[in-house]
């Protein structure tokens, strides 16, 4: 079953035909994943890792994706491993972008040298503004993203329709593995083009939270020695009537749709 979600309205179940009847209506798809921890001892990483990959390249030939982003924990601690998992990032059949995790201590300049790009880095996807925003550093510590930085993106993306943020580690505590921090909220609540936050780090996540309205989502784990039974990523589909679908794939398997109405 999936869940549709309307601010200021009690949710409503809908069935999982109703979601495919809305296939026709998708303007923009794009998937999620996180917490690879690409080498991590005692773990089969690259075939956990190589799983995933496969399974993101026949989604997109069958339900074409803009995007995907892996969003934190691409390693596990070793830098050495970060050129490996970005060779293996190159099998995918569309555009990917990547955030830094607690596990991926790496500094600035190797991040450059891989990926091209800062930490702290955005994209635009037709109407849609991606925001890919660093919580953590070298060392590994949980941090609030820099906020300062975040609003300069924030006020130059008001022009746009959507924007989507993407932060490895979780703004509340509302989980054991997070940080605190109510000026990160302060500050959303005066954009309303934001739909949706997105978060990895709590392999034991596949749900979301809500908070000011909008939707805070997790996407379990692709690889690590804990979590969700199953290892996963997200697909996100956007409506023409501005709302959107969300569900896992486990890799191969739907699982969790939720509809969420989004006011322009």
């Amino acid at each position: 079953m999936a869940t549709l979600a309307v601010w200021g309205a009690p949710l409503q179940r809908l069935s999982a035909q109703d979601v495919a009847d809305l296939q026709s209506e998708v303007t923009l798809r794009f998937a999620v994943a996180s917490d690879l921890h690409y080498g991590q001892p005692a773990t089969a990483y690259r075939e956990m890792t190589q799983t995933i990959l496969r399974q993101l390249n026949k989604f997109h030939n069958e339900f074409p994706l803009e995007f995907c982003v892996f969003n934190g924990d691409l390693i596990h601690n070793e830098p050495m491993f970060l050129q490996q998992v970005k060779n293996e990032f190159m099998q995918i059949s569309t555009s990917w972008y990547v955030t830094r995790g607690n596990h991926d201590m790496v500094g600035l300049k190797d991040w450059i040298d891989v990926f091209g790009y800062p930490f702290n880095h955005t994209v635009v996807h037709q109407k849609s503004l991606i925001v890919l925003a660093d919580t953590s550093n070298e060392k590994g510590t949980y941090l609030s993203p820099d906020l300062e930085w975040l609003k300069k993106q924030l006020d130059k993306g008001k022009s746009y329709q959507h924007v989507f943020l993407f932060l490895h580690i979780p703004q509340a505590p509302w989980t054991a593995n997070s940080v605190d921090t109510p000026a990160f909220f302060d500050l959303l609540k005066g954009y309303s083009n934001v739909r949706a936050v997105f978060h990895g780090h709590e392999h034991d996540q596949d749900g979301m939270r809500t908070e000011r309205a909008i939707p805070y989502i997790f996407d379990a784990h692709v690889g690590g020695n804990w979590g969700t039974p199953y290892r996963g990523f997200r697909v996100v589909e956007l409506l023409r009537d501005n709302s959107f679908v969300t569900y896992m794939m486990n890799p191969a398997e739907k699982l969790k749709e939720d509809k969420w109405k989004i006011y322009v």
